[in-house]
């Protein structure tokens, strides 16, 4: 698992250039699927089939349609303008904070490493991302290497605390990780299963949108990571690192479907897995553009609970990600 996890989180992908992390896990899931295709998004689509005449409403009848979804993308920030200096101005890639980027490493698609800084402030407060610059070494814009357009992620690789992983694209990668271990360890399910590891979730959940409807789903479970309420003064919120896997009850996009809080609920309770409730007061994943596809889709999540989101140092705890790993294997079992 943390093997996995690693090669996923310090592989390149910000939003609208996830084509690495799909090689990547494409390369980890080949041999366990049926088939993998890749739609006009980018959505890496690995398909199981269901055993057939379960799980259908009826004797001889085919399997109903199940989508698992955790998105591929991390933040980031672009390149809008390079100055006859090389020095660069750029804007975010997702939900990234001004002060977060101020003083970080960056790493670009071809490799060049920048650090992030600022022009002169009379006070801190008004730092603003119109007031910061990406130095990558150059002495004027030719010799930058780095056009207008080009996208950058933090320059971070993985580290262990204690039985905890902190790195940056612990959003959604870890999630991208229950994924693939779900699929290595999985039986013949009673449903068919799609697995859709989806592109440009931090700008709008839109690899979601499409193939939640292209697939037309009877079910859907997203697996990504939520916030925490367990560090000094932090926002009362009823989650903690190393209490087990998290089921999802609301946040900004999605109210849970209650058959699917209900099924992952019951779940964790028959098979002995550590689980807490989750009310995420900000934010959502991709489930909100899932659970309003065509005509409705019973849509709930699996959340990894989180410190530091949107940061170059993520934090998860080891067997918080291995009981979403349990809980999404055994309710897979269950069938639609």
């Amino acid at each position: 698992m943390k093997e996995t996890i690693r090669t996923l989180v310090e592989t390149f992908g910000p939003a609208g250039s996830e084509e690495r992390v799909r090689e990547a896990v494409a390369g980890m899931i080949r041999d366990r699927c049926d088939s993998l295709t890749v739609d006009a998004l980018g959505n890496l689509i690995a398909f199981r089939e269901g055993k057939r005449g379960g799980g259908g409403g009826g004797e001889g009848a085919g399997p109903k349609r199940m989508m698992l979804a955790a998105h591929m993308d991390e933040v980031g920030l672009i390149v809008t303008h390079v100055d006859e200096k090389g020095f660069m101005r750029f804007a975010p890639v997702g939900g990234v904070d001004a002060f977060t980027m101020l003083g970080q490493r960056v790493v670009f698609g071809n490799g060049a490493t920048g650090v992030v800084w600022m022009e002169k402030l009379d006070k801190m407060k008004d730092l603003r991302f119109d007031k910061m610059f990406v130095d990558v070494g150059a002495a004027s814009a030719e010799s930058a290497g780095v056009s207008v357009g080009d996208a950058a992620v933090f320059d971070r690789k993985m580290a262990q605390i204690g039985k905890r992983l902190t790195s940056k694209s612990m959003d959604d990668r870890a999630g991208c990780a229950v994924l693939v271990e779900t699929i290595r360890r999985l039986g013949p399910a009673p449903c068919d299963l799609f697995f859709v590891f989806t592109v440009q979730e931090e700008v709008g959940a839109r690899g979601a949108t499409t193939s939640a409807y292209g697939i037309n789903p009877d079910m859907a479970i997203a697996v990504d990571v939520t916030a925490v309420g367990d560090t000094p003064k932090a926002a009362t919120m009823d989650v903690s690192l190393g209490k087990g896997a998290a089921i999802k009850v609301k946040d900004s996009y999605l109210v849970a479907h209650p058959r699917v809080r209900d099924l992952l609920v019951a779940t964790a309770k028959d098979s002995g897995i550590p689980y807490q409730m989750e009310v995420l007061e900000r934010g959502g994943t991709d489930a909100g553009p899932i659970h309003t596809t065509r005509e409705g889709v019973p849509s709930g999540v699996i959340s990894i609970p989180t410190r530091y989101i949107h940061t170059p140092c993520e934090t998860v705890d080891v067997e918080d990600v291995e009981a979403c790993v349990r809980l999404l294997e055994r309710t897979l079992m269950k069938g639609v």
